[in-house]
């Protein structure tokens, strides 16, 4: 199939997909904790009975059961060797199976490595993972690939990304979101169809996590963002736990009705994932085969994103600006730390462009002395941890423009492409790869063109260009290239003319405000002139320092006066804002008029502007250790640091996790600074008096489940909160579990399991110790994990999170 096929089909009509194969394999006699891509090779016909029948039933497309059959997960048992050889052989058993009534697609999906910054695994490598089984499935001669079940934006960038480098096959692409709507990584769903389309994915959507009957939030913004097909993959509801086995109770007539409805929204791929049977997807058909074809009409919007957050770029509808300050150019400090490796004033500056209201950060790493690709990758991890608002890559060098969009969560701005030969096609490659919007710079290879004829003329080439080679005017911000007014009288006005050509041309505008004033005295006065005529001459964005607060309070200013939606209410929260500043730094400026009252500031706690206290908040785990060791020589004992700032830090960064302020990322990082915090002063901890008695908590993922990504997280947290774990890792047999616990006296087993089919095993366990008389208590908790399932299982608790953990375990410690 080809991708215009497959479009093809789509606009044709309601795509059908299959129901769940784990679940349907398990009832058909697949036991627990083997390789499920290996015992379906020794049991084919179990397969392609499941598969013949959902193909009877109105699918249109069966998934290939090669879902972990990646070098990583095959390494687990043993069977690393035998990728391609898996690979092309489950890829034919589907194909026949499908005997041409079907097409067939390869299934890629999560490796249970983390990634780093948050794992240890590098972005090339888990590239070269993806790599190695889509070839092998393509050369099997799958009709399509999908990439399904993802909770990572990045690790799905980086599958799509390896399968176009070894094939033009349509690819689908699913993530998985919790029932607040993101994923466990924090990613809305605007961010997935703003990403992916652009990386070269057919179809975006949702599978797995609920039934269809929760997914109408999350499919409409899908579809709002989304210039490709939606898919939608739903589950029989959530599981339930009944006599003893795990099932899903939707049934087939419920599962259909509240799937067609997300049909009649506009989604138009549709199928079923856990718990779903032929009955379910033969339901499913005759409903939709009753439903009206939504066409949502796509527009084509202005977005770019990091991993957490999207923005949208509208002109004529709310100004923005882009961040300027992460640029070594004059700054001799960051340029000293640039060259030691340190990052300290880099994060600094992100956070304080986005109190302050930048809407984009631009990062430049140009300078002399460093490795300056090496330097923008390490800029680019570390923002995409400490921040959510999107970047702006900024470089002279395309390979360094490279490298960043290359590893980049998100979809990145570049900043800039001009129109000099050497460069501007091989620029525009760059940016159509990576799928990254770009600022157009009216620059070509005789210079900055002398006439605002010319530059015009340099604009709509170049923009012709773009346009054949597959982008669309949204993708493109056009420089104004603003002049100095001391030196050309009429800069200003040339730089209206400019926001109006391209305003008719359909184009977002941007320009740095600063070159206007150059040469000139008090320059902030013409600046903010500039800047608000030409807000209401069109100008869309503008790279500026957002610490200005005459700039920031003047645009927020303009927004109103031109009556733009919401300007209003952002005009009064920007004077809210500079008002509260200027209360706390009364000597930094003149105070706010009267005339704009705002309420005082929350009173804070004191140890909260303890620089350890903000390391574990902001996860700065290049500072802690230094400042922990100056607060130890300063007299503080282990015992005060812990108890008094690491311990209040990482339960605020708790309350916020819960709050959904702080993500996955923020609460990793967070939890690293900490962890890195103890071990220094852990072995102070004897001769300091502290009890070394830890209560002991013995955790596990449970038999058959290689996922481990919460529970890692659970007991670093546990293990910052001073209690001695023992991590027995993933896929661990039931009775090793309650020996460990036996032997070790341990207070609390914490059990995790993220997948249906391996959730009993924690009642397992349970029996197992009951049996042996072990006295710890036993808590669960994982992704497919609920409170009633736990309670039905006989588990002394339950949490959702590795914050509700930690709460948890202290109380049952506690009260024994």
């Amino acid at each position: 199939m080809t991708r215009e096929q497959f479009r093809a089909l789509c606009a044709e009509r309601f795509v059908i997909l299959d129901g769940a194969t784990g679940t349907n394999l398990q009832n058909a006699g697949m036991p627990v904790g083997v390789c499920p891509e290996q015992w379906v090779l020794e049991h084919p016909e179990a397969l392609i009975d499941i598969q013949r029948a959902f193909i009877d039933a109105g699918a249109d497309i069966v998934y290939a059961p090669t879902f972990t059959a990646n070098r990583i997960k095959l390494e687990e048992y043993g069977l690393a060797d035998k990728l391609c050889e898996m690979n092309t052989e489950l890829v034919r058993l589907s194909k026949k199976a499908a005997d041409g009534k079907a097409f067939v697609a390869g299934d890629l999906t999560m490796t249970g490595r983390q990634l780093y910054p948050i794992g240890d695994m590098q972005f090339e490598e888990l590239f070269e993972v993806y790599k190695q089984q889509a070839k092998a499935i393509a050369d099997a001669g799958a009709d399509l690939f999908v990439i399904e079940t993802m909770m990572s934006l990045q690790e799905t960038r980086a599958a799509v990304l390896a399968v176009r480098e070894v094939s033009d096959l349509p690819i689908m692409a699913t993530l998985t979101f919790e029932p607040d709507g993101r994923t466990l990584f924090g990613t809305p769903p605007e961010c997935v169809p703003t990403v992916l389309q652009g990386l070269g994915a057919d179809a975006v959507g949702v599978n797995c996590g609920a039934g269809p009957d929760t997914m109408q939030d999350i499919v409409q913004t899908l579809l709002e963002y989304s210039d490709i097909p939606v898919i939608v993959k739903a589950n029989a509801g959530l599981p339930e736990l009944e006599n003893g086995v795990t099932v899903y109770k939707m049934t087939p007539e419920v599962f259909a009705e509240n799937s067609a409805k997300l049909a009649s929204m506009g989604a138009s791929i549709i199928g079923g994932c856990c718990g779903t049977t032929p009955e379910h997807i033969r339901a499913l058909k005759a409903a939709i085969d009753k439903t009206e074809r939504r066409l949502v009409k796509k527009a084509g919007q202005r977005v770019i994103c990091s991993e957490r957050k999207a923005v949208k770029i509208m002109p004529g509808e709310r100004f923005l600006v882009i961040g300027e300050r992460i640029n070594p150019t004059g700054k001799k400090t960051l340029q000293a730390e640039l060259k030691e490796g340190k990052l300290d004033i880099v994060r600094r500056f992100a956070r304080e462009q986005q109190k302050a209201g930048a809407s984009i950060l631009d990062v430049n790493c140009g300078m002399g002395g460093i490795d300056e690709k090496q330097t923008m990758i390490n800029v680019v991890n570390e923002l995409s941890q400490i921040s959510d608002l999107p970047l702006c890559i900024d470089s002279s060098y395309p390979e360094v423009i490279e490298a960043a969009l290359r590893i980049y969560p998100g979809r990145a701005l570049i900043n800039s492409i001009n129109y000099e030969e050497a460069k501007f096609e091989t620029m525009l490659a760059t940016a159509k790869k990576y799928g990254a919007m770009f600022i157009f710079l009216p620059i070509d290879d005789v210079g900055i063109p002398k006439t605002i004829e010319l530059k015009h003329e340099i604009v709509d080439k170049a923009i012709d260009r773009a346009l054949e080679v597959g982008f669309k005017e949204t993708d493109i911000v056009v420089d104004a290239l603003v002049g100095t007014v001391g030196a050309d009288k009429a800069s200003a006005l040339n730089c209206f003319a400019t926001f109006e050509h391209c305003r008719q041309r359909g184009l977002a505008t941007v320009c740095g405000l600063s070159n206007i004033s150059f040469g000139l005295p008090e320059r902030s006065f013409v600046n903010t002139a500039f800047l608000a005529m030409s807000i209401a001459s069109g100008l869309t964005m503008a790279i500026a320092n957002p610490s200005q607060d005459l700039l920031m309070n003047t645009a927020a200013a303009s927004d109103m006066l031109l009556n733009r939606e919401g300007s209003d209410i952002r005009y009064i929260e920007r004077i809210s804002y500079y008002t509260e500043k200027m209360a706390n730094e009364p000597t930094a400026a003149p105070k706010a008029s009267s005339a704009a009252p705002t309420a005082p500031a929350e009173p804070k706690d004191e140890k909260e502007s303890d620089p350890i206290f903000a390391a574990v908040m902001n996860g700065e785990k290049d500072s802690i250790v230094p400042l922990t060791k100056e607060r130890v020589e300063g007299g503080a004992t282990p015992s005060e640091i812990i108890n008094d700032l690491l311990i209040p830090a990482i339960n605020k960064v708790g309350k916020l996790f819960e709050q959904k302020r702080y993500f996955l990322p923020q609460l990793i990082a967070s939890a690293g600074a900490m962890e890195q915090s103890i071990a220094y002063l852990e072995p102070m901890l004897v001769s300091d008096g502290q009890d070394d008695d830890a209560p002991v908590v013995v955790i596990a993922t449970v038999e058959g489940d290689v996922h481990d990504i919460g529970k890692n997280l659970v007991a670093l947290m546990l293990k910052n909160y001073g209690y001695r774990v023992i991590d027995l890792g993933k896929n661990v047999e039931s009775e090793l579990i309650v020996d460990t616990a036996i032997k070790e006296n341990a207070a609390v087993i914490a059990l995790s399991a993220l997948m249906t089919t391996t959730m009993m095993n924690m009642k397992t366990v349970i029996g197992i110790a009951h049996e042996k008389g072990c006295k710890a208590k036993v808590i669960v908790g994982g992704a497919a994990v609920t409170e009633s399932f736990a309670e039905e299982i006989g588990a002394d608790g339950y949490s959702g999170d590795a914050a509700d953990c930690v709460r948890l375990v202290e109380r049952l410690v506690k009260t024994g």
